[in-house]
């Protein structure tokens, strides 16, 4: 396969605050500081350091000029889904990799070991995810979204998102046009679960839905591949979405916890 093109997102909502940026001198979350060095420069030096990555990145949501690297500018949608599709209507060819701006933890071990998985499936789509086994033992106060699947193998089967995805081919992107219409349902719940299937909904609900499941019913029901990669690194999972998050994540680069 020809070299991973990059799509960094650093997009932050119109109008709104960012509670990280109160109190600072800059109105980008993706120049946040974090021990004296802005934070998207933590996600720039883990893919510098990845393989088989194209350069320049290409990063949607922020002026490229703000950054002291060398990128390529992509658009900027209402959403991240939506700067996703933008981007590849416009400028970005697959395969590529997306992660975000504020995943300051995010490590070339992590980049590698995800597309490693990723392209060991032969899948059109993939995302990384961690498993709660994972995470909370050695982060046991750390507030984790985590969706709840049936677990197998006498795991518990709970999952929290890396903010890491994979875009083999132009298949590969319904999975992100699916999650863009997702996001523009989420105030309608019940546009949301016939698009999701209802029944599969209420097996997610009632707490009988497998991760394996999921992937397998959404795949058919998109015409697609797609995959979970679990990543079995807690730091994959932690990104810096409030003030909390902050804290932690330079408490981990400090080696204090």
């Amino acid at each position: 396969m020809s070299a991973v093109n990059v799509l960094i997102l650093a997009g932050q909502r119109e109008g709104v605050i960012d509670p990280l940026l109160e109190n600072t001198s800059t109105n980008y979350k993706a120049l946040l500081p974090i021990l004296g060095i802005p934070m998207i420069d933590y996600v720039l030096s883990a893919l510098d350091d990845a393989k088989n990555l194209s350069r320049p990145y290409w990063i949607s949501g922020i002026d490229k000029a703000y950054i002291e690297h060398e990128l390529l500018q992509a658009p900027k949608a209402d959403g991240p889904a939506s700067s996703v599709v933008l981007s590849f209507e416009t400028c970005l060819k697959p395969p590529f990799l997306v992660t975000t701006c504020d995943h300051a933890l995010l490590t070339s071990e992590m980049v590698d070991l995800f597309l490693e998985k990723s392209l060991q499936t032969d899948a059109d789509f993939t995302l990384a995810l961690a498993e709660k086994e994972t995470i909370q033992p050695k982060y046991p106060n750390v507030k984790r979204t985590y969706l709840k699947f049936k677990g197998e193998d006498g795991k518990s089967g709970h999952v929290s998102g890396c903010n890491l995805f994979f875009v083999k081919n132009q298949n590969g992107l319904q999975a992100i046009r699916f999650w863009q219409k997702a996001q523009n349902d989420r105030k309608r719940p019940i546009k949301l679960a016939a698009r999701v299937g209802f029944g599969l909904l209420l097996k997610y609900i009632t707490g009988n839905l497998t991760l394996k499941q999921a992937f397998n019913t959404s795949s058919k029901r998109l015409g697609i591949h797609a995959e979970p990669i679990i990543l079995p690194i807690a730091e994959a999972a932690i990104d810096v979405d409030k003030p909390s998050d902050l804290t932690l994540v330079e408490n981990i680069l400090k080696g204090e916890v």
